[in-house]
């Protein structure tokens, strides 16, 4: 019988071996891009197919919901990517200290993308910013102004929908929290959440809208576009009546401001299209392409000066935090640690 180390080396030769038939001919091809995305191809798709009608370029993607970092030091330095794309600061964070990456230093690129949305030694690039709102219930919520602070009050005892604390987008809301008020303070204040919840976290965001709407809470801890996805969702429109029952309110909006995580890209550390990665990279920074980002996900775009698509601009006008995201990158496990530690997941207290 194999080991358990035998068997992952199986398993990454494997994957070595799959990569490089399905790149063999591309990876030093002239005029293409490889990309690994844990975001969804549809999802890109028409920014690239924007950046290929423009320079000729072609790009090929590779999609995993995980392991994508694992795959990419499996391959080593034939490794056939040029771009990672990620949808939370946690996972670009997670590929540079895999090592898997290499710093860029682009005037385009920089002068694109603000300060705070980069890595400051220019190892990776925000894309789009996703800001974590609460969905209030229409009927049973009064107040059009909140404070993320303001979810430990008692008043909210019982009333609080969430999804689990260890996911990705929770994690980073709560490492913004220790960035502001310190270890001990950001404690005290996620026990406070926790006792205040209607139920133990369970489902994605979207679950936590249909938690209002049937009543088993009045606030819910959500993505904002979310929201745009529920309201025009044709597949399954019981989502559209979720998305009736609640409205939108941006936490913080009248002090420090929202909470701010994004979508990135990293440029891998072997590239074999290294100039043709880069130009991608410039393209899907500029007007153009935050346009397309912008009118496609729902997202708002890193760029000052670009509007927001229309459903998003409907949301109304919010204040970003200033916080550095790379900060927030930097506190995630000590805020995973803080979940852990105050039974998050476990629910609230009888």
């Amino acid at each position: 019988m194999y080991s358990h180390t035998a068997r992952r080396a199986g398993r990454l030769a494997a994957l070595s071996l799959l990569t490089s038939v399905s790149f063999a001919s591309l990876a030093h091809a002239a005029g293409e891009v490889n990309i690994y995305s844990y975001r969804q191809p549809v999802l890109i798709q028409p920014m690239l197919n924007a950046f290929t009608k423009k320079t000729g370029i072609k790009t090929n993607v590779v999609y995993a919901k995980k392991g994508l970092a694992e795959r990419v030091k499996a391959e080593g330095a034939n490794s056939p990517v040029d771009l990672i794309f990620t949808v939370d600061i946690g996972r670009l964070t997670s590929v540079v200290k895999a090592g898997i990456t290499q710093p860029v230093t682009n005037n385009t690129v920089n002068t694109n993308i603000p300060v705070n949305m980069r890595d400051p030694k220019g190892h990776w690039f925000g894309l789009t910013s996703r800001i974590r709102v609460i969905l209030a219930s229409k009927e049973r919520v009064k107040q059009n102004t909140i404070t993320y602070e303001e979810l430990a009050e008692p008043k909210w005892k019982g009333k609080i929908c969430s999804r689990s604390g260890q996911n990705a987008y929770n994690v980073a809301l709560f490492a913004s929290m220790i960035a502001h008020h310190g270890e001990k303070k950001a404690e005290k204040w996620l026990s406070g959440l926790k006792n205040n919840l209607a139920r133990k976290p369970a489902g994605n965001d979207r679950a936590q809208s249909k938690g209002v709407f049937a009543g088993e809470c009045d606030l819910a801890i959500s993505n904002h576009y979310y929201l745009a996805l529920m309201m025009t969702n044709e597949k399954k429109p019981e989502q559209k009546e979720w998305a009736k029952a609640v409205k939108l309110i941006w936490p913080n909006n009248d002090g420090r401001g929202v909470h701010v995580n994004l979508s990135g890209m990293a440029l891998a550390k072997n590239a074999p299209n290294k100039a043709n990665a880069i130009q991608l990279m410039e393209f899907l920074s500029s007007d153009e392409g935050q346009k397309l980002y912008a009118s496609v996900n729902n997202e708002y775009p890193v760029k000052s000066g670009v509007l927001s698509g229309k459903i998003a601009a409907s949301f109304g006008k919010f204040k970003p935090d200033s916080l550095s995201v790379a900060k927030i990158g930097e506190l995630r496990s000590k805020a995973s640690a803080l979940v852990d530690k105050v039974g998050y997941n476990n629910g609230p207290s009888s």
